[in-house]
C-alpha cells in the first residue's frame, strides 16, 4: 500500500467512526475537515472503500432514509450506499491511530493524524507531536545551511522565497513547542491528582488517631500534632 492510499484508509476509517456515510458525504467530509484531500477524486476514494469492504473493515448497506426510497424508483437511479465501520474496523482504526513511526510526522500524515488526536492517548500525541518537530528542525538546519551557501547567487526574489518557506517552519516548531508544552503540562495535572488520591486512599485506610485521655497535668493532648493535609504529599 503507498504511503498516500495509507493515509486516505486512516482518514476513512476515522471519519465512519464517527457515524457512517455515503460517498458524497464521506468525499466531502474528506474535502472540508481534512484539507489535504482537497485533490482527492471518486476515482482514489471509491478504489479504497471497495478494499475497506473486501478487508472486512466495512459493511456496504442501501441508503434508509425515506427519500431515498421514494427518489429511486422515481428517478431510475439506486438508492445511495451507506459505508458503516465494523468491529474489526474499529480495531484497525485503533490500531493505526498507535501508530508513532516517521509516517506519522511526514507533511501529509501529519494533519491527518492531528485532525484525530481527540482520539488518540496521550502518549501517542506526545512521540507524534515531538517526532513532528524534530523532523521538522532538521529540515530548518537544511534550509539554512542550503541559504547559507546560495545566499550570494540567489536575486533578491528567490532569497525572499526561501526566507518566507524557513518562516513557515518557523512558526510551526513554536507551535508544536507550545503543544508539547501544553501536553506535558496535562500529564503532570493529571499524575498530581492521581498522586493526591492515592495519598487520600491511604489516609482512609490508616485507623483514626485516637486522643489521649485526659491526665492529671492538663487538657487532652493529640498524639502527633494536627493531622497534614494530604494534599501537600502531591508537592513531593
Amino acid at each position: 500500500m503507498s504511503r498516500r492510499s495509507g493515509v486516505l484508509e486512516f482518514a476513512v476509517l476515522g471519519l465512519l467512526r464517527e457515524s457512517p456515510m455515503h460517498g458524497y458525504e464521506l468525499r466531502k467530509r474528506l474535502n472540508t475537515s481534512l484539507g489535504v484531500f482537497r485533490a482527492f477524486s471518486y476515482g482514489s476514494l471509491y478504489p479504497c472503500l471497495k478494499t475497506l469492504v473486501a478487508n472486512g473493515w466495512l459493511i456496504e448497506e442501501s441508503g434508509s432514509a425515506s427519500q431515498d426510497a421514494l427518489a429511486a424508483p422515481l428517478s431510475g437511479r439506486r438508492a445511495k450506499i451507506v459505508y458503516r465501520l465494523t468491529a474489526a474496523g474499529k480495531e484497525r482504526f485503533e490500531e493505526l491511530l498507535s501508530h508513532t513511526g516517521p509516517d506519522a510526522w511526514e507533511d501529509e500524515h501529519f494533519g491527518v493524524r492531528f485532525a484525530f488526536f481527540g482520539q488518540t492517548s496521550r502518549d501517542v500525541r506526545m512521540r507524534v507531536l515531538e517526532g513532528r518537530r524534530s523532523r521538522l528542525e532538521e529540515r530548518l538546519d537544511k534550509m539554512r545551511a542550503a541559504m547559507a551557501r546560495t545566499r550570494e547567487r540567489l536575486d533578491d526574489y528567490t532569497l525572499e522565497l526561501q526566507r518566507h518557506g524557513m518562516e513557515s517552519v518557523e512558526r510551526e516548531v513554536r507551535w508544536l513547542n507550545e503543544l508539547i508544552e501544553s501536553e506535558r503540562a496535562g500529564r503532570d495535572r493529571r499524575d498530581g491528582t492521581a498522586g493526591q488520591d492515592r495519598t487520600t486512599e491511604r489516609d482512609e485506610d490508616r485507623p483514626p488517631q485516637q486522643d489521649q485521655s485526659e491526665d492529671a497535668d492538663g487538657p487532652p493532648r493529640h498524639q502527633g500534632g494536627s493531622r497534614p493535609d494530604p494534599s501537600d504529599d502531591t508537592a513531593k
